[in-house]
């Protein structure tokens, strides 16, 4: 057996139990509580046409779907940028990836709304990755000139903050009803999203996913330089543009359903770096999904329980769970240069 591998089977085993305990936890608590046999008989008794099967198959649901498959996006999507940028606290939120895409899903749906059109969820996944092209397309030409990697992340959240105003900026003066809603939208929430919604992102993202998988080795020959990948025949410009649009794509998939949702980008894939002690991406990438998945799940459930029937956004729940984790990634890293 190679070395370790009892180690990855148990920790694999681990989050998948943990996955399926809080989609379970997720279908069964709220608002109005049910046991896990009105849960069975609704997903699998096919009991139709009362209260509990209307909220189980159209509010929790998709909105379980929607943290777990989101979730896992958003956190392959950070270890991509963090390989890219060989910098740990790189991720779609502080690089102001997120907020480029809530800004031209917002734009575009106000465009639409205004005129009685509804967009549709390939529209909203088009706009939002074309505003993750916008913003991906500045930092890299900020990567360009700019050396230091704080820098580099000082530019990403400013980026942020100018894209957020804006879109709150267009939220708060909009006047139909209908657009005033995205204001919850914009802070980042699992709500509101349908069936039909997790039918159009899920196939997005696991074939992001996939594709980010297929290129594990190519990943791991960049982790140890450049040079060294291009020494092991790796196409520098092509991998680089996959990199980019894979991650690009996985963020603003979740934007375009979620709204910005914050760090679990940065601080799942690190969490599972060190749950493994492993840095190979043929284990980490499928790990960084489960566990995104988890955490999100994780975080849902205070977000829609604490204060029910009111909501807190998931940013708020996972901003409190994932900030403290870049904080100690930040410490380390200055004990480290100061040795």
């Amino acid at each position: 057996m190679k070395k370790g591998a009892g180690r990855y089977i148990f920790c694999y085993i681990a989050l998948f139990l943990l996955l399926l305990f809080l989609c379970g936890a997720s279908l069964f608590l709220g608002s109005v509580s049910y046991s896990p046999r009105d849960v069975s008989d609704v997903l699998f008794g096919g009991v139709r046409g009362n209260a509990a099967a209307d909220i189980i198959l159209s509010i929790r649901l998709p909105r379980t779907l929607a943290a777990a498959v989101l979730g896992g996006g958003l956190a392959v999507s950070g270890y991509l940028l963090q390989t890219y940028f060989a910098n740990p606290i790189a991720g779609p939120f502080v690089l102001g990836i997120s907020s480029g895409a809530k800004l031209t899903v917002a734009m575009a749906m106000i465009f639409f709304l205004q005129r009685g059109i509804p967009l549709s969820s390939g529209g909203l996944i088009l706009s939002s990755f074309a505003g993750s092209m916008l913003s991906m397309g500045f930092i890299l030409a900020v990567s360009a000139r700019v050396r230091k990697s704080s820098m580099l992340v000082v530019c990403g959240v400013m980026i942020g903050y100018i894209c957020s105003g804006l879109t709150d900026f267009a939220v708060t003066f909009a006047d139909d009803s209908n657009i005033v809603n995205l204001h919850s939208w914009s802070l980042g929430s699992f709500s509101g999203i349908d069936m039909g919604d997790a039918a159009a992102f899920s196939p997005v993202i696991l074939a992001s996913l996939a594709a980010a998988f297929l290129m594990s080795k190519q990943i791991n020959a960049y982790r140890m330089g450049e040079a060294y990948a291009r020494n092991s025949g790796v196409n520098i410009k092509a991998f680089r543009l996959g990199l980019i649009l894979i991650s690009s794509l996985l963020s603003a998939s979740v934007t375009a359903f979620a709204g910005p949702v914050s760090f679990v980008g940065i601080a799942v894939p690190h969490l599972i770096k060190k749950l493994f002690g492993n840095g190979d991406p043929k284990l980490i990438i499928p790990a960084s999904f489960l566990g995104g998945a988890v955490f999100c799940l994780l975080c849902d459930l205070p977000a829609r329980l604490l204060f029910a029937p009111a909501e807190l956004s998931i940013s708020s729940v996972t901003a409190l769970a994932g900030a403290p984790v870049v904080i100690g990634i930040m410490a380390r890293r200055k004990n480290a240069e100061n040795e």
